[in-house]
């Protein structure tokens, strides 16, 4: 389980050092072997464990390449997709395409959401953050149902 947000410098070839609490785990559950994505609704990345992606390739297999809106689903996620393995010392290479998608600069927020990571330039996820505080302050969402019986 990946929890919290860590800031990361990414190297001058573009890899990013996943942090030493979370490397073991990482060469136990997937022998290192990670997927990373393009986040189809926000300005970051998505970095899964492969067995983790693999459960996502089950869900995007079953769309149909018919209809639209599945259609490019498919395409955004995997047509992104780029498979990485965590060198000696942690890191991975995140690839040029993927960064400019995400606007990455030399400091990036690696954020844990529990199966997978998200990755951001870190003067975008410091807004991102703003935005979602002050939108739950104003109460300006949606609470679904899942959020109605949601409770700390």
């Amino acid at each position: 389980m990946f929890r919290g947000a860590n800031a990361i410098n990414l190297d001058t070839k573009g890899r990013l050092a996943i942090p030493t609490r979370y490397r073991q785990s990482l060469l136990d559950d997937c022998n290192g072997q990670l997927v990373c994505t393009v986040d189809n609704q926000q300005s970051c990345l998505l970095l899964y464990p492969l067995p983790e992606w693999e459960e996502i390739e089950l869900k995007l297999i079953k769309l149909s390449s018919m209809i639209p809106a599945e259609r490019r689903m498919q395409r955004l996620l995997l047509g992104h997709a780029a498979e990485g393995e965590m060198d000696k010392s942690g890191r991975i290479l995140i690839p040029t395409p993927l960064r400019h998608h995400a606007k990455l600069s030399k400091e990036v927020m690696l954020v844990g959401q529990l199966n997978k990571f998200e990755i951001w330039d870190a003067e975008t996820w410091a807004q991102q953050i703003e935005d979602d505080i002050d939108t739950e302050r104003k109460g300006e969402f949606e609470l679904t149902e899942r959020l109605q019986d949601f409770s700390l």
